[in-house]
């Protein structure tokens, strides 16, 4: 009898087991031994995996690998870096002028093609002359009887000097003739002056253009009456090659660039400019800077620079949009670094990793105040020569051995389940 168990306890009850016959037993085969040899044999390679395991997490290149660290590094040299800046600009003509009228008058014909280029002193408008040329005709004969009254008076108080003399006459009378004389040849000054008026009032009925360049619309027509005082012009004209470019700089920025130059740590640049236009291209001709004016735009907080660029091909018209790229100083013995191989630590403060000496991985504070390009400039922290390490740096630990090799050694790619050859930056 054997005891089972139950979900209400242990009870008793008998289990009975067939008994074999003799005949039975022979025939069972040896099972049990079998199957400890199996048994024992899985147990067995089940460690030898778990210890396979152990040893590849430990091996070489694994987290437990002990071996130098492959690197790839640049060398940086002190060079002159030039402070370039970008700023924003607005095109304006060399030189504008409005076409005014001087007189007053009918507009008779209009002498320019809108838009065409004018030159300095061609006719562009003619007023009608009818009036002007009657003017300076009777100013011309004004003159002319002028002369004649001067004539005879000069003829009279010459003919009273000797009577006056032998008090054939009294002398008043000769001082009244001479007066007389001399009132006539002022008289011929004031017409001669009103002649050369008129002569001048006549040349004005052709509107000449005032300076060289391109002619916009013309905002009278043919029939129009103008006034000699008119707040509207007739037209405008631009002067287009050469052509500015106002930019608008930051107050604040020109104290720093002038705080920099005067502390020594950079020097003057020859302020080339180059622009970038509206769509995004580049403009081919180089400008310079000529002036920056002498005060600050109270409203935007900024100071304007004047470059100044030349536009054979008139691409640059007034009034356009452009990014305006100089150098206003060079930064002397600044380092140019690959942006990849500068770090931030949890101040904010910049650094790099160096190969030393000996091959150990140094942690090395930068200044860095700017970038140019795919390189940040670097002002302080580093040596000429020094091995900057630009790849190799994500698990990277101060003080670990190295295998520095230069960033640009070519990489070879090993086959499948072999190491990669030695002198590869991993």
């Amino acid at each position: 009898m054997t005891l089972t168990a139950s979900p209400f306890g242990m009870i008793s009850r008998p289990i009975f087991f067939p008994t074999p016959k003799k005949a039975e037993f022979s025939a069972l085969p040896a099972r049990p031994a079998r199957f400890a040899i199996a048994l024992t044999g899985g147990v067995t390679l089940l460690l030898a995996g778990c210890g396979s395991g152990g040893q590849q997490a430990g091996g070489p290149g694994g987290p437990g690998a002990t071996g130098p660290k492959t690197v790839g590094f640049v060398v940086v040299q002190a060079q002159d870096v030039p402070l370039v800046t970008e700023l924003p600009g607005r095109t304006s003509a060399y030189q504008a002028s409005d076409v005014r009228p001087q007189i007053s008058g009918v507009i008779r014909r209009r002498l320019f093609a809108e838009g065409s280029i004018v030159r300095a002193g061609q006719p562009l408008y003619e007023i009608e002359p009818s009036p002007y040329r009657a003017a300076a005709a009777e100013a011309e004969a004004n003159l002319a009887s002028a002369q004649a009254n001067a004539e005879a008076a000069r003829a009279l108080a010459e003919r009273y000097k000797p009577l006056a003399r032998i008090e054939a006459i009294s002398q008043q009378d000769y001082t009244n003739a001479v007066a007389a004389a001399r009132q006539a040849e002022a008289a011929v000054a004031q017409r001669r002056a009103a002649r050369e008026t008129a002569r001048i009032n006549l040349g004005w009925t052709s509107v000449p253009a005032p300076i060289t360049g391109r002619i916009g619309r013309s905002l009278v027509t043919v029939g129009g009456l103008v006034t000699a005082n008119q707040a509207t012009p007739l037209a405008q004209i631009n002067q287009l090659d050469p052509i500015f470019v106002d930019i608008q700089q930051s107050a604040a920025d020109l104290l720093s660039l002038r705080r920099l130059l005067a502390r020594g740590g950079a020097s003057p640049a020859s302020a080339q400019v180059r622009l970038k236009l509206e769509d995004g291209s580049d403009y081919d001709v180089v400008g310079q800077v000529r002036f920056a004016e002498a005060l600050v735009d109270a409203s935007t907080g900024t100071v304007t620079l004047r470059a100044q660029f030349a536009n054979p091909q008139g691409w640059l018209l007034p009034g356009m949009f452009v990014r305006a790229r100089f150098s206003q100083a060079v930064d002397k013995g600044a380092y140019l670094v690959p942006q990849a191989a500068v770090k931030r630590d949890g101040t904010g403060e910049a650094e790099v990793f160096v190969a030393g000496k000996d091959d150990k991985a140094v942690v090395r504070k930068i200044v860095a105040p700017r970038t140019q390009g795919a390189f940040w400039v670097v002002t302080k922290g580093l040596q000429p020569g020094d091995r900057i390490i630009v790849q190799g740096t994500g698990d990277l630990r101060p003080g670990q051995a190295l295998k520095p090799v230069r960033a640009d050694t070519p990489q070879t790619v090993a086959p499948k389940g072999q190491a990669p050859r030695p002198g590869t930056a991993g």
